[in-house]
């Protein structure tokens, strides 16, 4: 039996080199660095009013009027974010995976909600709840009358909201952290006569400190550059300001693009100073001396019974909080717009979701007027379920197309380690984390908004070529956190599966395709779904590229409050907003199960589950099998 792998041909292997090379050098260039030097040199090219070219009138500017402000509250919200997001993010970890709480699995499930839905379906459902008309303030209202309806906006809102919505990075890293601490530790300064406090700060606490490093610096950085939630609520830091510049021009304000400029210049100052001091420390490496057979961690009972009743009431206080914006978003989806207007329960009905209904009101001179198809469903509205088909499809092309980048430069990368062009290629994939989200969007909105020669003169921004540029975005923001997961994966793979393939005849294409794919694949996937769940509902590059051929899912959730009731139209926008939450929910959450649930058991786990399948059916079988030859006997 033939046995051997068909070769591609002696001169193929190096003709995709030179054309993979010329290619990423190519996309590199072009959509990485030109955009953003040409971002940074408009800072310094604006003119006066003479015409001539003033390179310090943007600054002057800038220290002169209110721009400072936007910085200022920026920095205040990361700041804060810091000590809130951790206080809470650390508490729910060790609520659910360090002590012994009643309902800690309960808890988990609510503490991870912000995992199924986040950004601008996290905000709104929030606001659903606490906006001036929402339910929590309308029943805050009728018990304190005086009360101030206003109260959930501005810089207390948005800290709130992304104190919840940031702890899922904690739900995922810290916990995995702390679900690897050895036990054997914790006994042994425990019978050394360590109170359970102390054993927590000094042995537990310290085998986290890398992971909470890393945490702090990307919820800095999360806070640093918020959009969604100071859009929403009314605050005004630094990327809506940006976005808001972008779409103004010199007629409406003094050199607007040049200081949406320097504003995004000033967020990518301190990304890379921040991730320069992340990657210093880790450089510096941390090491735990643990034993030899480690042994898995046991919940620690909280002894001192005052102790243990406030700890289980601060774990299930946050658990509501987590929790009712979710349950009330999936209730109220189930109303009709005067339920939800009332912020009532009242009946059930799916007219959110599907479907369409007349909506008739009586006018001053006593006439009725009815305005066919004013209430829509989510997949009957033609606005929603475009927005729908657009992410859809924008949000799976980049994601695919980040993976497939990856995966080529990652097995480049692997077959000439230790030199200097695969490392120059790897720092090619990884020069988006150095610049904020907005930075990039925002280079890509001005320079390509031109025919532009370096894309054979055409204007990505112009009508639905938005799309493909939108694409582009998605891709490269994705593309440092595709590295990172796929070139972990790739570390599993045997140098002697290579050598094999090679002995047999195969090239390194083949090699490549037929050896080394089949084992990173699932990782891949991982990464595809992963990057796809945050890319449907991404709101910042959304606003950014906002445009009538470019609106986004989030930016239709975004809209459909301030749409409702307009004209007798879109009467029942909140429960659509309502809807297609649940929608995300739903997606999202599918999404993670097959990643995280399906995706992560391991070979022998599976052959289990299959095995157990199989007897199951086998034993229905047999029992109907069974039945039927005693019909036949009785017959």
């Amino acid at each position: 039996m033939q046995n051997t792998l068909k070769r591609s041909g002696p001169g193929l292997d190096k003709l995709w080199k030179v054309f993979g090379g010329v290619l990423f050098a190519y996309l590199f260039l072009g959509f990485m660095v030109i955009p953003c030097f040409n971002t940074l040199s408009s800072v310094f090219t604006t003119k006066d009013a003479a015409g001539n070219t003033d390179p310090l009138a943007v600054i002057r500017f800038f220290f002169a009027g209110s721009m400072p402000s936007f910085v200022w509250n920026s920095l205040k919200l990361a700041l804060c974010l810091v000590f809130t997001v951790n206080l809470v993010g650390i508490s729910i970890v060790l609520l659910t995976e360090y002590f012994d709480i009643k309902g800690a699995k309960v808890l988990r499930m609510g503490y991870m909600t912000t995992l199924i839905y986040s950004g601008v379906a996290l905000v709104t459902g929030y606001q659903f709840l606490y906006d001036n008309d929402g339910i929590v303030t309308t029943w805050l209202v009728q018990q304190f009358p005086m009360m101030n309806k206003q109260w959930f906006s501005g810089f207390s809102a948005v800290l709130f909201t992304m104190t919840f919505a940031c702890t899922s990075n904690h739900m995922l890293f810290l916990r995995n952290a702390i679900r690897g601490i050895d036990y054997n530790t914790v006994e042994a300064a425990r019978n050394l006569g360590a109170k359970p406090f102390k054993v927590l700060l000094k042995v537990v606490m310290p085998t986290l400190l890398p992971t909470l490093f890393s945490l702090t610096v990307m919820t800095f950085i999360t806070g640093l550059c918020a959009m969604s939630a100071p859009t929403l609520l009314g605050y005004n830091s630094i990327n809506p300001e940006i976005v808001r510049l972008a779409g103004s021009s010199t007629a409406d304000e003094s050199f607007p693009q040049a200081r949406a400029a320097l504003l995004s210049v000033i967020l990518a100052m301190f990304t890379i100073i921040l991730l320069t001091t992340l990657n210093h420390y880790e450089r510096k490496g941390h090491y735990l001396s643990v034993s030899k057979t480690k042994a898995k961690l046991v919940k620690q009972k909280i002894r001192n019974p005052v102790a243990n009743v406030l700890a289980h009431i601060y774990a299930y206080v946050l658990f509501v909080i987590y929790m009712t914006p979710v349950v009330m978003i999936v209730l109220f989806s189930f109303q009709n717009w005067q339920a939800i207007q009332a912020k009532v329960l009242n009946g059930f009905t799916f007219v959110n979701y599907f479907g369409t209904e007349n909506y008739s009101y009586t006018r001053s001179n006593g006439k009725v007027k009815v305005v066919e198809d004013a209430i829509s469903g989510m997949f009957s509205n033609e606005k929603t379920l475009g927005g729908i088909q657009l992410s859809f499809i924008m949000s799976a092309a980049a994601a695919a197309l980040a993976c497939v980048i990856v995966v080529v430069a990652v097995n480049y990368i692997f077959k000439n380690k230790n030199k200097k062009r695969s490392r120059a290629a790897e720092a090619c994939l990884l020069f988006p984390w150095l610049l904020p989200t907005i930075l990039i969007c925002y280079s890509y909105r001005i320079y390509f908004n031109s025919n532009v020669w370096y894309v054979f003169s055409q204007n990505l921004y112009y009508r639905q070529n938005v799309r493909i540029l939108i694409i582009i975005a998605y891709t490269v923001v994705k593309l440092p956190f595709a590295l990172r997961m796929i070139k972990a994966a790739f570390y599993a793979i045997d140098d002697e599966l290579e050598d094999a393939a090679r002995n047999l005849g195969a090239s390194q294409l083949v090699t490549f395709l037929r050896v080394k794919l089949p084992i990173v694949l699932p990782s891949v996937l991982a990464v595809f779904a992963l990057n796809f769940n945050s890319l449907f509902t991404e709101y910042d590059m959304g606003a950014t590229f906002q445009s009538s051929n470019g609106t986004t899912y989030a930016m239709v959730i975004q809209s459909m409050t301030d749409e409702e009731g307009r004209n007798g139209f879109n009467r029942n926008a909140t429960g659509r907003r309502c809807a297609s939450t649940v929608f995300i929910m739903i997606v999202s959450g599918i999404i993670l199960y097959l990643v995280y649930g399906v995706g992560a058991r391991d070979l022998a786990e599976r052959l289990e589950r299959r095995d157990r399948r199989r007897r199951r059916i086998a034993a229905i079988r047999a029992k109907l099998g069974g039945g039927k030859a005693e019909e036949k006997k009785a017959v």
